[in-house]
């Protein structure tokens, strides 16, 4: 992309990985996806479109040509909201070239979690829905395995990213990757539930700006809403503190540390983001609540943490680069104002919480057949599950290892095969428990073996060419899908187990 500044990084192999246990659970889970597969027909496309199968027998099918970073999206159905906002910017040609480009991709949910209007003012303002969309696009197919390495990574907007890793959970500003790895022609998406907003340009590359003028000596410093109504660089908090009837609660005993925007850092905002949060009360508390942490945190004890609780609920990403620390990629410009009830800390940029509701799922994944049903690319599989009476198997403790044949997989089998297995309730059993292994089997699991007892009986065999991996030879398409109780694999045929 001409005239934007870009880092290149290194191409590395690999992915992220998460595999461990037994695959006989791999047996339970194929099952489910055999059944689900059998019953329902799904408008939303895979990521990666499933090659025709050419007979009932899971064949290894031509290896089908991975479809561009845009081409993905688009097909996906849950990045509606970021596919127009790209056709909207001019940049489907450039995300569609020869790249390679790193994509940190949010769904439709965490567009739909802005502030009420935000969306709509974006599309009006095309440099700044750039400029964002820009903000989610590092140079380079970086995989996950890289990623967890890094601690900030350059985009092609030229701000940085701060990259935390805690556990199995890493962030992106404080967006968790959801799904990691989904492999492009041009590339690599990694799916976020949240939106990025870079910082204000101008305040990115400028000099710390005066600490407030501190109390006389022997004298009580204000609370910190008097300080930052005093100040006269925090006009917006102030007047959304007020709004969101948080100003008596700031101004109490606490102690506090908030991570207090300037009001630059508001007007950086598309157009209308303010005017609407002081529209929606809740939304705003939550994210007034999201700058603010319990106790009293100096700068001193920033620089060590990793992460932050705010009283939102959500957590906080910290990161520390020589002299700069930044919180979700918001740099702090002035740190340690002491205040009678705790610390300011003065930020570069205002911080969005992800969307509630999928911080929750995050934090707890729901069941096998929980994710099944709400990805809305099984729903065959579903249908089947639920005809073979082996929801509530596939819901319980486990743990299971499905491998999980796509809608396009299903719609691929001959003429009449799905309903014909509906009305034959012991094959169709037969053919999901095929698809399930026990036990929570990871990628990095599955490709040291060369086959795997599903819970059928019979045996699937497993092939490693490079960084594709097949059973039965069907690829697996998406991996590491992780359940509360076990993992799912994406495979793009179904496997049907050998005559007896």
């Amino acid at each position: 992309m001409p005239g934007i500044a870009r880092k290149n990084i290194d191409e590395h192999g690999g992915g992220w990985r998460w595999w461990s246990v037994s695959f006989g659970l791999l047996a339970l889970i194929g099952l489910l996806a055999a059944v689900m597969a059998a019953c329902g027909d799904d408008d939303e496309p895979d990521p990666t479109p499933a090659p025709p199968v050419a007979t009932p027998a899971a064949a290894a099918s031509p290896e089908a040509e991975p479809a561009t970073i845009v081409e993905i999206a688009v097909a996906d159905g849950r990045f509606g909201t970021l596919a127009a906002a790209l056709e909207a910017a001019d940049l489907v040609e450039a995300l569609s070239g020869d790249g390679p480009f790193t994509v940190f991709a949010p769904t439709d949910d965490a567009f739909a979690a802005l502030p009420e209007g935000t969306v709509e003012g974006l599309l009006e303002d095309i440099p700044a829905l750039t400029d964002i969309l820009l903000y989610h696009v590092v140079s380079g197919d970086v995989k996950a395995a890289d990623v967890v390495t890094l601690e900030s990574a350059e985009t092609l907007q030229g701000g940085s990213l701060t990259i935390t890793v805690e556990g199995n959970v890493v962030r992106i500003n404080g967006a968790q990757v959801v799904i990691a790895d989904i492999e492009a022609s041009n590339g690599t998406i990694h799916v976020i539930d949240a939106v990025l907003l870079p910082p204000a340009p101008e305040e990115a590359t400028a000099e710390p700006t005066e600490a407030p003028t501190a109390a006389p000596e022997g004298e009580q410093p204000g609370t910190i809403v008097d300080i930052a109504v005093a100040d006269g660089r925090f006009e917006t908090l102030v007047a959304a503190l007020g709004a969101a009837d948080l100003a008596e609660a700031l101004a109490g005993e606490g102690p506090f540390t908030v991570f207090a925007p300037t009001d630059d850092a508001f007007a950086t905002l598309p157009e209308g983001t303010v005017e609407g949060l002081l529209e929606d009360i809740p939304a705003l508390t939550a994210i007034l609540l999201y700058h603010v942490v319990a106790g009293d945190v100096k700068a001193a004890d920033v620089v060590t943490l990793e992460s932050a609780e705010t009283l939102q609920g959500g957590s906080l990403s910290i990161s520390v680069d020589g002299d700069v620390v930044r919180i979700n990629g918001a740099q702090v410009v002035i740190a340690d104002i002491e205040a009678s009830n705790g610390t300011i800390h003065v930020i570069d940029a205002v911080l969005l919480p992800p969307a509630p509701e999928e911080a929750a799922e995050a934090e707890s994944p729901g069941t096998i057949v929980d994710i099944a049903v709400a990805d809305g690319r099984f729903t065959t599989l579903v249908a089947a599950v639920q005809a073979a009476d082996l929801a509530d198997v596939l819901s319980g403790e486990g743990p299971f290892t499905v491998f999980a044949p796509t809608d396009d997989a299903f719609a691929a089998l001959p003429e009449g095969t799905v309903e014909g297995l509906l009305e034959d309730i012991p094959a169709l059993t037969d053919i999901l428990l095929y698809h399930v292994v026990a036990g929570d089997v990871k990628a990095a699991d599955v490709v040291t073996l060369e086959s795997a007892e599903t819970l059928q009986g019979g045996l699937l065999t497993i092939t490693v060419e490079g960084d594709v991996v097949r059973l039965n030879g069907a690829q697996v398409v998406i991996a590491d899908i992780e359940a509360s109780n076990g993992t799912i694999h994406v495979i793009d045929a179904v496997l049907l187990p050998p005559a007896e």
